[in-house]
């Protein structure tokens, strides 16, 4: 059986419980993958021999099990992250509560290359980009002013934080989010896939600072 979603509440209530499932999720899955890493085997690894009998040399009630948990728990995770990113809109951007289904971002992404570049404003500055990194491949540079990252615009930002970028980042690791930044004058669009493993840190791999218009 999957992991129950939470119940609705105060959005930002709604998002950390989301986010705390995520965890949960994200623990089990490590404890199920490291039942088929004791067995050395994977998903995909045949459970019987050269000669079609089951293996004796691996449990495989345990391996089952395990792997059929995995498939779940996968499920699970992929609902888990789209509640979580419709609840982080609904956080940061509330006139958008309830107008957006899961998966959303794609819906947002599409809204926002409508926009006219003169109704947005830079909430954000790239302070720096590392080679070779998901922001370089996306084409950010130094200096770039960021009008729109995914589904956030400057009034999804309060005080002098962007912890709701960091927010987005975090629930959509390789996913194409689309990125509107103003350099030199012109408005561009670029994309940009958040990814680990780069060779660098976080997942972006660049240094975004707050912006005043």
């Amino acid at each position: 059986m999957g992991f129950m979603l939470p119940s609705p509440t105060n959005p930002r209530e709604h998002a950390r419980a989301l986010m705390s499932q995520r965890e949960n999720i994200e623990a089990e899955l490590d404890a199920q993958f490291s039942i088929l890493k004791a067995n050395n085997i994977d998903m995909t690894t045949p459970l019987v021999d050269r000669e079609g009998f089951p293996r004796a040399d691996v449990d495989l009630y345990a391996i089952r099990h395990a792997r059929r948990r995995i498939n779940e728990l996968r499920n699970d995770y992929k609902a888990v992250m789209n509640e979580i990113e419709t609840a982080l809109q609904a956080v940061y951007d509330p006139s958008t509560a309830g107008s957006l289904p899961a998966a959303s971002e794609e819906v947002a992404q599409h809204t926002s290359s409508t926009d006219s570049a003169e109704s947005l404003l830079a909430f954000a500055r790239v302070d720096g980009v590392a080679p070779s990194s998901p922001a370089a491949e996306a084409g950010l540079r130094r200096e770039d002013l960021v009008l729109k990252f995914g589904s956030l615009a400057r009034s999804s930002f309060t005080a002098n934080s962007l912890q709701p970028l960091a927010d987005l980042v975090s629930v959509n690791e390789n996913r194409e989010l689309q990125v509107i930044i103003s350099r030199s004058g012109e408005t561009m669009e670029l994309k940009l896939i958040p990814r680990k493993g780069w060779g660098g840190r976080g997942m972006l791999g660049c240094h975004i600072v707050p912006h005043e218009s």
